[in-house]
């Protein structure tokens, strides 16, 4: 969460009213059993009270799993105006009925959708948030800015592909959304906008501290963080890596992520795309 913004241990009226639309962008940060940040992108994320945040899984994935062995999280909420939350949760049960069930089910997007509904609902005590606040965006368009001319300069490098050709076009669209997660010292993972995000080369992503700056100058050198991209086309990729620190780069301050692990978080078939997965012959059917 914010550094400079004070904790609230609860959800206001105003704040409960603003997760309603279906419409926005919801992330969801849990811990995967070797103790490394992932990322999710969840727009059902609400809250149910000035306590409990809620959500509907209508897809599987990893964090399905990860929520249900490690019950800490992490959440962001961006509405369509640019106005964002970020909190930490508890997971504490799931229902597959009840009246949060029903008014997810009621949304448009699942009541008339002949393949898909909302088929779980999961269940998290709220353990603090920020409050709304809008996004700095001059702030991030000057980082943004400082970001691609520390590209530019540290030029490109040799080595193996781990961000391949369609991975670096998304991250180095400048109005596409990127996000760093890492796992706090109290086991809740953190989630910070980093919009100014761009990859340097085939292995690395930097970003300039020109915003959220004291917050990203915090995350520990050498700690695992996970990086979310995604454009409002809803594609989307989630990176992992090392952060190698604060580095200046053509006279700007950037942080560096060092990649070695790709994930295609998108339908149909969610996986792994780096390092590569051996495919293995079918051996039973039925």
């Amino acid at each position: 969460m914010s550094r400079s913004r004070p904790a609230l241990p609860t959800f206001s009226e105003a704040d409960i009213k603003a997760f309603e639309p279906a419409l926005k962008i919801g992330l969801l940060a849990t811990v995967n059993p070797a103790g490394q940040p992932h990322l999710t992108l969840i727009s059902s994320l609400a809250a149910c009270s000035p306590t409990q945040v809620i959500w509907g899984q209508f897809t599987e994935g990893l964090s399905k799993q990860h929520i249900r062995a490690n019950p800490k999280t992490g959440f962001l909420i961006m509405s369509l105006a640019k106005e964002l939350w970020r909190g930490k949760a508890t997971f504490t049960h799931t229902a597959q009925q009840g009246p949060e069930f029903d008014r997810y089910n009621q949304q448009p997007m699942f009541r008339y959708n002949a393949y898909f509904g909302v088929h779980t609902v999961y269940y998290m005590d709220l353990v603090a948030q920020t409050g709304g606040a809008p996004l700095p965006m001059g702030r991030i368009v000057a980082a943004a800015i400082q970001t691609v001319i520390a590209r530019t300069v540290s030029g490109p490098r040799d080595g193996v592909a781990v961000l391949n050709g369609w991975t670096r076009g998304l991250l180095n669209k400048l109005d596409n959304l990127k996000f760093l997660a890492y796992v706090g010292a109290d086991g809740y993972p953190a989630i910070i906008p980093i919009i100014q995000a761009q990859a340097a080369d085939r292995q690395h992503v930097i970003f300039s501290l020109g915003a959220f700056g004291d917050e990203l100058a915090a995350v520990p050198a050498g700690a695992t963080v996970a990086v979310f991209g995604m454009a409002l086309s809803m594609e989307d990729v989630l990176l992992r890596g090392q952060f190698q620190g604060i580095r200046r780069i053509a006279g700007v301050s950037c942080g560096v992520v060092g990649v070695d692990w790709v994930y295609n978080p998108m339908p149909p078939v969610p996986g792994q795309i780096f390092p590569l997965v051996a495919l293995t012959p079918v051996a039973a059917f039925g």
